[in-house]
């Protein structure tokens, strides 16, 4: 499985931004997709993601009703709009996919694919 991130970029607070993954080797809904944040000296934060058993997205509190996770079957990618930005969500965002169970999906360690991270940042 590979994946190819793109997007991201920079602006003010309270804008939006939309990062996306292109996935290749398996198809988005037969595999858990998840996206991460990383800011430095910090781990891996969960911020959104899709597991492979149905079709809902499970959201981090902090972005809740703030960013969506869509999945294009068609196209076989995943993506992230991020709406009413906060300097705090400055970070590289990290789209990740694997086998990782439903009481799993918020850790990064359950993710056995990663894709090159794509910086966000958002200034106030």
């Amino acid at each position: 499985v590979q994946l190819q991130a793109s997007g991201g970029g920079s602006v003010q607070a309270g804008g939006s931004l939309r990062v996306s993954c292109a996935v290749s080797g398996r198809t988005v809904r037969r595999i858990t997709m998840g996206w991460f944040r990383q800011v430095p000296g910090k781990d891996k934060e969960f911020v959104a993601a899709f597991h492979s058993s149905n079709s809902s997205p499970y959201y981090a509190d902090s972005v809740k009703g703030r960013f969506i996770i869509s999945r294009d079957a068609a196209k076989n990618m995943v993506a992230l709009h991020m709406n009413s930005l906060q300097p705090e969500d400055t970070a590289v965002y990290y789209c990740a996919a694997g086998s990782a169970i439903l009481s799993s999906l918020r850790q990064n360690t359950a993710y056995n694919y990663w894709g090159q991270g794509t910086q966000v940042t958002v200034s106030s």
